[in-house]
């Protein structure tokens, strides 16, 4: 419902969201799915471009899958290896990004910027205004139609089982937990207003715990 609301907003349908005022549990019903870089790497293995490199990208800097495909060429800065998350693409339509941390620069590793402009010599619409996973007729994709033709069945080949897109980021988040991160690096490399509280339920388990169902 609140995100119904938010939508709702955007569309100025209504100008305030009410669920705001609603008491919510933090409690997570299923633990999260997070994989072990056995498991992350095997996946990869099993995919090819582009959707190798768009979980490359969701797995190794934690963005959500709305992010990462409204990543423009001219978000990139090669020169200084860092990624800017300017929008989100929900259902076809772009978005301004969730929260004000979500603006900041993303710092990116040599190895994974030196896997990106690989992707971007094989790509076909390269302008800065391009999207870096764009389709073949240079418009968006859709998220949900990669996760069930190409994520899901290497997840099975690869034999990690079932996941999602937010399985990425998760284990993005469980690798910094186990790294022994602080907490307000984490809130910044996962571009949060704040640490939600559900995160001890993501690390409950470590780093390739048990795996739960995909949220």
């Amino acid at each position: 419902m609140h995100l119904l609301f938010n939508c709702a907003i955007r569309w100025e349908l209504v100008d305030r969201n009410p669920i705001q005022l609603v008491r919510q549990s933090t409690k997570r019903v299923h633990v999260p799915r997070v994989l072990t870089p056995e498991e992350f790497k095997k996946l990869l293995g099993e995919l090819s471009a582009p959707q190798r490199m768009m979980v490359l990208v969701a797995g190794c800097l934690g963005l959500r899958i709305s992010e990462i495909i409204g990543l423009r060429w001219g978000d990139v800065d090669w020169e200084n290896l860092t990624l800017l998350v300017q929008r989100s693409v929900v259902c076809g339509r772009v978005y301004e990004t969730k929260t004000e941390a979500s603006h900041k620069p993303m710092p990116m590793d040599p190895e994974l910027a030196k896997a990106l402009l690989e992707h971007r010599r094989r790509a076909v619409y390269l302008a800065p205004e391009d999207y870096v996973f764009a389709g073949d007729s240079g418009k968006l994709r859709w998220h949900g139609v990669m996760l069930t033709d190409h994520i899901k069945p290497a997840a099975v080949r690869a034999g990690i089982g079932k996941i999602g897109w937010p399985t990425f980021r998760h284990t993005f988040s469980s690798i910094l937990h186990q790294a022994g991160t602080s907490m307000a690096v984490q809130k910044e490399l996962l571009r949060h207003a704040d640490i939600p509280k559900h995160n001890e339920h993501v690390h409950a388990g470590g780093f390739g715990g048990q795996a739960g169902s995909s949220p």
